[in-house]
């Protein structure tokens, strides 16, 4: 695969053999952010699970103290006070069949994330086709099918993100904006990483964390210390 002259110059600051502090690693990704742009800084965590098997799911939501950096479109599916709630509430978009028809017939896509309430449910399933590979489908597990649709958007809005396992076992999360700077991506870095930890299912056997590597958005991958990720 060719790469760039900006990634290859990136390449250099990092040892690809060395197993990084997450400080360590954090402070690197920022030099090593290549683009005039501001980038993301993502984390990807092998998991030693098999997300084949129910009682080896890992899924769940966490807020991070620091947001991701992102403004995020919210989508509700609600009726009457729900609805009404929802639009007080910053809502973005509002709606019952109208949406779902609108994302049915003209593929539209313009919002980030999806809470409904759990009377919704039967209409939103439809879309479970289209919303599910995207990660778009409100999940209670998430808080995004719920009652309480003003926190719902509220913890949104404040940099909450969702993490689930890939079918190779990976999480893949935003953690924030290279800009951000070390100590505030280091916190949403660990609010991330104890929440995988918590979540470990019962049924995992052997070494949880196999893996963890942080990158920026056209950066290299740089390797954690996946004993010391909660350092």
């Amino acid at each position: 695969m060719k790469r760039g002259k900006k990634y290859l110059e990136s390449l250099k600051l990092v040892d690809r053999t060395k197993l990084y502090d997450p400080i360590e690693a954090i402070e690197l990704v920022q030099k090593a952010a290549p683009a005039k742009f501001d980038e993301t800084v993502e984390v990807h965590v092998k998991l030693g699970v098999d997300s084949r098997h129910a009682d080896q799911q890992v899924r769940g939501a966490v807020v991070l103290p620091h947001g991701t950096g992102k403004t995020v479109r919210v989508l509700v599916f609600a009726k009457g006070e729900k609805a009404t709630e929802a639009e007080q509430n910053g809502a973005d978009y509002v709606g019952a069949e109208d949406l779902v028809n609108k994302i049915q017939k003209e593929n539209w896509f313009d919002f980030d994330a999806v809470v409904a309430t759990p009377d919704m449910m039967g209409v939103v399933g439809r879309l479970g086709r289209v919303l599910g590979p995207k990660g778009l489908m409100p999940n209670p597990k998430a808080g995004t099918v719920t009652m309480d649709i003003a926190k719902a958007i509220a913890d949104i809005k404040a940099g909450k993100i969702e993490y689930r396992l890939d079918k190779t076992n990976i999480i893949h999360c935003p953690i924030g904006k290279v800009s951000f700077g070390t100590e505030k991506l280091h916190d949403n870095f660990h609010t991330l990483m104890e929440a995988i930890v918590k979540a470990k299912p019962a049924a995992a056997k052997g070494q949880y964390l196999r893996s963890v590597t942080i990158t920026s958005t056209m950066g290299p991958g740089i390797k954690i210390n996946q004993q010391k990720a909660l350092d």
